[in-house]
């Protein structure tokens, strides 16, 4: 007699796997819908729109960027005075036969230099240095004759008759220090209402708002 083979009821099918959809950046590149490049939009910003043009630096600023810019102790500004205008003193005596308009004008540059280059720690001593380097600048064109007196007395007369020029430069001196401690003191309250500002936004208090937010109820069967 013939068996009868024995095959289970329901035979095993071929079941296909689902898999999970992959995401748009994975799905090929060759489609400009499926690609990375069409994921996402770009947007370009206009200079009319919310974008912001840069405007050119004049070449004056970019001059005096490129300009060297020391930082002088108030000692140091003292000194650089002093030995500056002694020397601009013997070459005014060399060329132009100790003129103190051009030793005066050449006063104004080193006072207004002396003052840039002091740094913020010490701007008061700017001020108080300018004077001392005229004084002692000036010997080689006061025209004193003699010995140690009479260099005095030359020294006493050029400062009272060209005392103009000494003021002249304590001034300059002056605004040049309070143009920079002003401009200081700005940007030091404006980085004191950015930090405010960025402590009063900070993400902390979202987060606390979206934890303390309800709950959605599960569903049960």
């Amino acid at each position: 007699m013939e068996q009868p083979s024995r095959t289970p009821p329901h035979a095993p099918q071929n079941r296909t796997r689902r898999t999970p959809p992959l995401p748009p950046q994975a799905q090929g590149g060759s489609d400009g819908r499926n690609g990375p490049s069409g994921s996402g939009t770009v947007y370009r910003a206009s200079g009319k729109g919310g974008g912001t043009v840069p405007r050119p630096v004049p070449p004056v600023v970019l001059a005096l960027r490129r300009f060297p810019d020391p930082r002088l102790t108030g000692l140091g500004s003292g000194l650089f005075c002093t030995a500056t205008m002694f020397t601009l003193a013997c070459l005014d005596a060399l060329l132009f036969a100790g003129s103190v308009t051009v030793y005066g004008v050449l006063f104004l540059l080193v006072s207004a230099l002396t003052a840039m280059w002091v740094r913020r720690a010490d701007l008061v001593s700017a001020p108080v240095a300018v004077p001392i380097g005229f004084a002692v600048g000036v010997l080689p064109v006061a025209g004193g004759s003699g010995g140690f007196g009479g260099q005095a007395m030359g020294l006493v007369t050029t400062l009272a008759m060209h005392a103009g020029w000494l003021y002249g430069g304590t001034l300059v001196a002056g605004v040049v220090v309070t143009v920079r401690g002003i401009r200081h003191m700005t940007r030091r309250a404006a980085r004191r209402r950015a930090l405010a500002q960025a402590r009063a936004g900070s993400p902390g208090t979202a987060g606390q708002q979206v934890t303390s937010a309800p709950r959605p109820r599960r569903r049960t069967a």
